[in-house]
């Protein structure tokens, strides 16, 4: 969900929240994450109650943090941790970051917050397999990605190939069949279309 769109709803956020969600025990959903920019933060954060309250599991999405302020991003840290989230993720949002500066992120987010962290990459510089891979490899327990890389701009990390590293990683067995066909059947076809 982006937050800018639940809070600048004409009844509420608590009304876009109930129109767009019914309790867990009546969804095919499970967790509901808000992505939000820095300045929407403390408006979006009372949603993190409402969404535990109806069941969901709840991640709360950092945007653009690139362009965030070390005292910004651990500000803010301080903020989410009195809120019920169950996993706090960052964004690279324009895909300029590097591994370096993946770590230094988890570094500031870490001085605060202790639960769970994520990762959200984009793939403008070619780097948002070596940063999902980098922020695995220092605790972030929650890695995005999409399926041939396919998303806004040059994409995400590609789920087939953060899969497979992943895997090995994690010394765990890996079948890619029914994703390569899936694939095939419907991701190549998909890109030769929009070409």
């Amino acid at each position: 969900v982006n937050a800018g769109e639940i809070i600048n709803y004409k009844n509420g956020l608590d009304e876009a929240l109930f129109k767009l969600f019914k309790p867990i025990d009546k969804s095919l959903l499970s967790i509901v994450r808000i992505a939000c920019h820095m300045h929407e933060v403390e408006s979006a954060l009372p949603s993190c109650k409402l969404l535990k309250d109806m069941g969901y599991e709840v991640g709360f999405n950092l945007m653009q943090i690139a362009d965030c302020t070390e005292a910004e991003i651990i500000n803010v840290a301080h903020i989410a941790k009195e809120h019920p989230i169950d996993v706090l993720y960052f964004a690279d949002s324009m895909g300029s970051m590097n591994p370096r500066d993946t770590s230094n992120i988890i570094n500031m987010l870490r001085s605060v917050w202790q639960k769970p962290l994520g990762i959200h990459t984009h793939d403008n510089m070619g780097q948002a397999m070596a940063n999902s891979i980098y922020a695995m490899s220092n605790g972030v327990t929650w890695l995005d990605s999409t399926v041939t890389g396919m998303g806004r701009g040059p994409g995400n990390a590609q789920t087939e190939f953060l899969s497979i590293e992943v895997a090995e990683l994690k010394k765990i067995p890996l079948n890619l069949s029914p994703l390569l066909k899936l694939i095939d059947k419907h991701f190549k076809p998909l890109k030769d279309l929009h070409s």
